[in-house]
């Protein structure tokens, strides 16, 4: 595999994001909003934290 198709790949999947974005606005926002309470004042955000809203975004985007 050539780095020129990687590189188009990532471009297209870039272009696709604010419409992906749009069909998965609520997805994305509970997800915001999980990230958002975790990381108030100085707590980290740990790797699993916010796995199921991550998850429910990510199949949301595969599905779109």
């Amino acid at each position: 595999m050539s780095a020129t198709t990687v590189w188009n790949r990532s471009r297209e999947r870039m272009r696709r994001f604010p419409e992906l974005l749009a069909q998965c606005a609520e997805e994305a926002a509970v997800y915001g909003k999980c990230v958002s309470v975790t990381t108030t004042g100085k707590q980290e955000l740990n790797k699993n934290h916010c796995a199921k809203e991550f998850q429910a975004l990510k199949n949301c985007f595969l599905s779109a």
